[in-house]
């Protein structure tokens, strides 16, 4: 028998939450929370009061991360995660992460007072460290739990200088106890996250909820392109080497291959620097950078050895000189079939499809893999804008959302899940 549901309520009730969280920032102006500050910890107890309400026992490890449990059969029995983060970029929207663990914290609210037993537990998770934007690392709450936290990263430094260890020992936490924040992986079935889109397409196919297939993976690349100066004034077009023409020449080729994929991909050139960067002077040398994503990582090792080809022959016939180097690399995360097919059944049941599609923004699904099986749910966005103020998830639409991880709890035993690959893991 499926749990009565009141949709509108439920998203009513989470748009008044992501409301009352989104005020807890470092100015009145805009949303800025970042990790370890004072607005990390407001935020978290926030977080910790409404888990307590829905009539969840509460912890939190030594990486801040607040954790909601229900554990109907038992403290040992394997368990369900579901979770998001609650840091944020600085003048960031609402939605972005917050939005995942309010839902979390609603769906188990109304499972646990409806009675219903199950033969597993459940934990919401909200992650304080998903952005980066404080220590240059990123995800670092959700590798703790995920038992692959990197010690060197407690010694980056932040704008102000101060060490990731200070900053969680001025926390109240001891960098000691981190090794016990990760989960045992025989005790964990699958973490599950609800997500804003972050981009146009549901709004654009008229759907509220989507499920993903895959996080995307993403390389990113250093180009330099060196030609030579030269009087803009004097120098013939057809004797030029213009560095800046074969940069955006190889831009341009980006964006041919990025169209030309079956998997989602996505070419952005975010930066070019222009030397001598003089209005009368042709451009000697451009350093512009790559960042290429893709549901693929074949397609996407493929995509760069392409352009790594067409930036070497558009050098060459311009007279230029390339060097190309990475700088950064993540593999793709696949979202696992059997938990697709539950979110997208547990949509069906509200009257909806929810179509496929690949995430070409980062998540804690991406820690999270190398503990259990992970799955995602879009929620529609306006505009498909994220990271921004204006960042709008409808209550209706998160209602819907609520809604679905409720039925989907509902039907969740303890499966086997099929892998993207099709492999079964027990």
């Amino acid at each position: 028998m499926s749990v009565p549901l009141d949709i509108a309520a439920l998203g009513a009730r989470a748009a008044a939450m992501i409301e009352e969280l989104g005020a807890i920032s470092e100015s009145p102006d805009h949303l800025t929370r970042f990790f370890l500050t004072p607005q990390h910890r407001r935020a978290a107890d926030l977080v910790a009061t409404w888990m307590r309400e829905a009539g969840l026992d509460v912890s939190e490890d030594a990486l801040g991360t607040v954790r909601g449990h229900w554990h109907p059969a038992g403290p040992g029995a394997p368990r369900l995660l579901i979770g998001s983060h609650i840091d944020t970029v600085a003048e960031a929207g609402k939605y972005d992460g917050a939005m995942g663990v309010v839902l979390g914290i609603l769906a188990l609210g109304i499972i646990k007072k409806a009675g219903l037993s199950r033969p597993y537990g459940i934990d919401v998770l909200a992650f304080g460290d998903e952005e980066g934007t404080r220590f240059p690392t990123t995800l670092s709450a959700s590798a703790a739990v995920a038992g692959i936290f990197a010690p060197a990263s407690l010694a980056m430094r932040d704008a102000d200088g101060v060490s990731y260890r200070d900053a969680l020992i001025a926390y109240g936490k001891n960098p000691d106890d981190i090794p016990a924040a990760a989960y045992d992986p025989n005790k964990v079935i699958a973490y599950v996250e609800a997500h804003i889109e972050q981009g146009p397409v549901l709004e654009a196919d008229g759907e509220p909820l989507g499920v993903v297939t895959a996080i995307a993976g993403a390389s990113r690349l250093s180009i330099t392109v060196t030609g030579e100066a030269g009087h803009a004034g004097t120098v013939p077009m057809r004797m030029r080497h213009d560095a800046l023409l074969g940069a955006a020449e190889m831009a341009l080729a980006a964006e041919k291959i990025a169209k030309a994929d079956r998997h989602g991909m996505v070419a952005t050139v975010g930066r070019m620097h222009i030397d001598p960067g003089s209005i009368n002077v042709i451009p000697s040398r451009v350093v512009f950078t790559l960042d290429l994503r893709s549901g693929s990582d074949v397609s996407r090792r493929e995509a760069l050895e392409r352009f790594e080809r067409e930036a070497h022959r558009i050098a060459d016939l311009r007279g230029l000189g390339v060097v190309i180097s990475a700088f950064h690399e993540v593999a793709t995360v696949p979202c696992y079939r059997d938990l697709q097919l539950r979110l997208r059944n547990a949509v069906a049941d509200l009257g909806h499809p929810a179509p496929s599609m690949p995430s070409g923004a980062g998540h804690d699904g991406q820690a999270m893999s190398k503990l259990c099986p992970v799955g995602m749910l879009f929620v529609r966005c306006r505009g498909g804008i994220s990271h921004n103020p204006a960042e709008y998830a409808s209550p209706d639409d998160m209602g819907l959302a609520a809604a679905a991880l409720v039925r989907f709890i509902e039907r969740f035993q303890l499966p086997q899940l099929t892998d993207a690959t099709g492999g079964v893991l027990t």
